[in-house]
């Protein structure tokens, strides 16, 4: 695929060097969008500017900007037209339209939207009424929606000849005089029922939906459950206003373990990749705080018992290693729980059962590693209060750090905070500085400085 790629991305690069437009017309329109992206990003402004133009659909056209990087969608969208803009929002289904213009600055989304004002285009207005990451944010307000009383032919005859433009017709929803969602029926069942019969016999009742302002993490998480294709979106009075479809759940759990990622490694929670070295430094630089923090709390430990390490320099030897699996173990524990919460494999009820669960791990691995350390340093130094005292120490720095990466994400989820901005440097700098208290502790104790 990498080979392809390439070769793909110096094909056009060459072509449009020598100006053959008919042969990068050709290319451009058998090649697939997500591709063309690729390309694009390998591409100048001017560059790809021509290579838009050549785009014959303009449905491809509307793909092709939903996979472009901020960055590059930014300055082509500049270079064209608002009314080319436009007519290219029209075309995509309205929740693709929304999160598009949601990546654009104020000033240009603020024009887009008047000029679709202008033409007659409200949905897509509509929808950005929605807080970006709820179900009103990511449905689309496109589907197939009958009264209860028409009969199976007539719900055919309608598909055929009112609902062709519907992105993605899973369902027949069914609703009553207000527009109230009161039943569903798959497309498969429509067309195996006898003509003559009405919706209200056939559809089920039972139909799972959510309202407008549910997380779309829980959205996602029930479409998953249920094997769903598609989910009803409903407000306040159960009248039917949206769906949220399959494809914009696989695009919110991406977005989602995207998002964790690059929190529990102190990151941000955005793509930082292709922005500059200034603003990624700017991203970076407060959640790298509390690791500086920490830092500094550890080293005044390290020299509140430096009479200790006067004594016995090698204590200072064994630091790294206690450090090292104290924060590894609080690490993977983290990551574990962090990753339960998101899937919903691990939920609050299970805050016991997942503590004592990592503790009692944590303290096993670290009876494990303790002895083998200890053997260590008994070979290497032949002190056998020092090897006690690295041996216990790593033990507790082990069972300390898997209770603490299993407290802190499921507290901060118990407080509706992001358990993922618990991992990375908040954990790991916790643990660095219990790590090393408790191993010149227990030294103190039992070298008997």
């Amino acid at each position: 695929m990498q080979t392809d790629r390439k070769i793909l991305i110096e094909s056009i690069k060459r072509l449009l060097r020598r100006g053959a437009v008919s042969n990068l017309r050709k290319i451009v329109n058998k090649t697939h969008a997500a591709d063309l992206a690729v390309v694009f990003r390998s591409l100048t402004l001017s560059e790809q500017r021509r290579l838009f133009d050549l785009i014959d659909r303009i449905e491809t056209k509307g793909v092709l900007l939903e996979d472009l990087d901020e960055d590059t969608l930014m300055l082509l969208l500049e270079s064209m037209d608002l009314r080319s803009v436009v007519d290219i929002l029209d075309s995509m289904p309205k929740d693709d339209a929304v999160d598009l213009i949601g990546r654009l600055p104020d000033e240009l989304a603020d024009a887009i939207l008047d000029f679709m004002k202008k033409s007659g285009s409200q949905d897509v207005e509509d929808l950005l009424g929605y807080d970006d990451e709820t179900a009103g944010g990511i449905m689309t307000p496109d589907f197939i929606a009958l009264r209860e009383d028409t009969t199976a032919a007539e719900a055919i005859e309608s598909l055929q000849k009112e609902y062709q433009d519907v992105e993605m017709p899973f369902y027949l929803y069914v609703v009553d005089e207000y527009g109230k969602l009161v039943g569903v029926s798959s497309l498969r069942q429509l067309v195996l029922t006898p003509p003559d019969q009405q919706l209200r016999d056939f559809m089920s009742t039972d139909v799972i939906s959510v309202r407008t302002h549910v997380d779309q993490e829980e959205v996602a998480k029930l479409v998953a459950r249920y094997d769903f294709l598609a989910v009803p979106v409903v407000d306040d009075t159960n009248r039917l206003v949206g769906i949220v479809t399959v494809d914009d759940v696989i695009d919110i759990f991406r977005e989602e373990a995207t998002e964790d990622i690059l929190k529990m490694a102190g990151a941000g929670e955005d793509f930082i990749e292709t922005k500059s070295v200034m603003k990624s430094s700017r991203i970076r630089l407060p959640w790298l705080a509390a690791s500086c923090a920490g830092g500094i709390f550890a080293f005044m430990i390290i020299g509140h018992f430096e009479g200790s390490l006067q004594k016995a320099a090698y204590l200072a030897a064994f630091i790294p290693v206690i450090m090292g699996m104290g924060g590894n173990i609080g690490t993977q524990t983290s990551t574990i729980v962090v990753r339960g919460l998101a899937t919903g494999r691990i939920h609050l009820r299970d805050f016991r059962s997942v503590l004592f669960k990592e503790f009692a791990t944590g303290l096993i691995l670290g009876l494990v590693y303790g002895s083998l350390v200890a053997l260590a340093a008994q070979f290497r130094y032949s002190i056998a209060a020092a090897a006690a005292s690295v041996g216990i120490a790593v033990v507790s720095s082990m069972t300390v750090a898997a209770l603490v990466g299993s407290l802190v994400p499921m507290t901060f989820a118990r407080f509706n905070i992001d358990p993922a901005v618990a991992t990375g440097p908040f954990v790991t700098t916790a643990i660095d500085i219990i790590s090393v208290y408790f191993y010149f502790q227990i030294a103190t104790i039992l070298l008997g400085f």
